[in-house]
């Protein structure tokens, strides 16, 4: 049976994902989330919407935007 790259579980209904040129397999959407989202620059939680961008970096959220000191971006909502 396949082995997840993350937890290393044998389980028989793994799945790949292809990123960036690169295959990995994994047994969760858990351990998807934690090998390949990105990280809020802000709080450090795992990104799994759409995230804002300011320069290079990623927030979860605009609250976490500004509190790094962006004033530009603002919610869709």
């Amino acid at each position: 049976m396949p082995k997840c790259d993350i937890c290393g579980n044998d389980y028989d209904k793994t799945f790949t994902v292809t990123a960036a040129g690169r295959t990995y397999t994994f047994d969760s959407f858990e351990c998807a989330i934690h090998a390949l989202a990105p990280t809020c620059a802000k709080c450090g939680c795992k990104i799994i919407g759409h995230g804002v961008e300011q320069g290079s970096a990623i927030y979860c959220c605009v609250h976490c935007a500004r509190q790094a000191g962006s004033t530009s971006l603002k919610d869709r909502a």
